[in-house]
């Protein structure tokens, strides 16, 4: 019963069962299809695949008992032409640091196509499509693998990782645009708007990332909590977690938009020859910041916010 891409999972050990699976379906290359074969219906394993793998397989049964279930899992493939900037930079950050390389938003932008996108920018998408697609033939990369964590495991990530770093840095980068406009902006005046700016993100972040970790990533939690203990019946305030996704992703693209501002005023954070150690440390501090709210944005739009729609339509169905 057992081929290349067919697998008894009864005859593996209880513990081994789904490890053994998912691994076998994260080295599946795209549109290939593992066969498994059980003693009993395998669903809680679908449930468990498209929490953790996202939306990136098809699942046809071959067999319904009552004897065997007999499953196809077949791995989708990434289409170049047809996915948009989100779902590109979600299927890999080598790809996403790709596309930021030629200034393409992922993030607040992350709904286009490419070539949608390239048209606009007055670039090559098929230089790009190709240079996409040697991405795929190097194999796994080295950075962390967003796509394949759980939602809850993600949105306490986001927490730890990038709440953390824009509460902390947040205070710096007010403190030092308001020195160096102080100081500067009168033969630069491109400094006051940078220092309103940086004001207008400090009091949107802040009141943005409170809601995130009292309504929306709670609720994230009660999915997969749901999800794990198998039960379906479960309530919340706003309906569907499509309302507070709708409202992130607009603070999102205000917030992008600010930083988008910031670094046209900045010429691209080009210093000018007789900028002080301030100035200096300011331009450097704003690019970082802007670097890792895009991903912190990319993590939230692209990959969290999918997952839990598509965790919530599922239990819902249920």
């Amino acid at each position: 019963m057992q081929t290349e891409n067919s697998l008894d999972v009864t005859l593996l050990e209880p513990k081994m069962k789904h490890p053994t699976i998912f691994n076998r379906f994260d080295q599946l290359a795209a549109a290939e299809t593992l066969t498994i074969h059980n003693d009993h219906d395998p669903k809680p394993l679908y449930y468990q695949l498209l929490a953790e793998r996202g939306n990136t397989f098809s699942w046809e049964y071959l067999e319904k008992g009552p004897q065997w279930w007999i499953v196809t899992i077949t791995k989708n493939g990434v289409d170049i032409h047809q996915s948009t900037l989100g779902e590109l930079a979600a299927s890999d950050m080598r790809k996403a640091l790709l596309l930021r390389q030629n200034g393409l938003d992922f993030c607040c932008g992350g709904k286009k196509t490419l070539k949608k996108a390239c048209e606009e920018k007055g670039l090559d998408s098929s230089r790009l499509e190709e240079e996409l697609a040697m991405i795929d033939q190097l194999g796994k990369g080295k950075h962390p693998p967003y796509l394949e964590w759980k939602p809850d495991f993600l949105a306490d990530y986001i927490v730890n990782t990038h709440h953390y770093y824009v509460r902390n840095r947040l205070p710096e980068l007010k403190a030092l645009s308001q020195k160096v406009a102080f100081k500067h902006a009168e033969s630069h005046p491109e400094l006051t708007r940078i220092k309103e700016l940086v004001e207008l993100i400090d009091s949107e972040m802040m009141s943005h990332m409170v809601k995130e970790e009292r309504v929306l990533f709670p609720y994230v939690k009660a999915l997969v909590m749901h999800k794990d203990l198998d039960k379906t019946q479960f309530g919340c305030q706003f309906g569907t977690v499509q309302n507070p996704i709708n409202m992130m992703e607009m603070e999102h693209e205000v917030v992008g938009e600010h930083l988008l501002e910031i670094r046209q005023a900045t010429k691209n954070y080009k210093l000018p020859a007789s900028a002080c150690k301030s100035y200096q440390l300011l331009y450097a501090v704003l690019e970082e910041f802007e670097e890792d709210l895009h991903l912190h944005v990319h993590l939230e739009n692209n990959i969290l916010f999918p997952k839990a729609l598509q965790l919530e339509k599922n239990l819902v169905k249920n």
